[in-house]
């Protein structure tokens, strides 16, 4: 299942978001989404996890969680 992460702290890496949905199930791809032409974070993300199960419980766990000062939103991508 594919989530869409919003409202990511600038300072996270790919790794970081990576590890914090990896507590909930298998991780099976990380996308931050980096400006073109900063290349910095634009504080957003898509999360790819394997199992339908554990990708609700990460959104149910971790929508609206401060992570890093920002208040991060996730939710099922369309």
């Amino acid at each position: 299942m594919k989530l869409l992460v919003r409202n990511i702290s600038r300072s996270l890496t790919e790794q970081d978001i990576s590890t914090l949905f990896a507590t909930h199930g298998s991780v099976t791809e990380c996308n931050l989404v980096l400006d073109a032409q900063s290349g910095k974070s634009k504080g957003f993300a898509f999360i790819e996890m394997a199992d339908e199960d554990e990708a609700k419980a990460a959104i149910a766990t971790l929508h609206e969680t401060m992570v890093a000062k920002s208040r991060m939103r996730v939710k099922i991508a369309q």
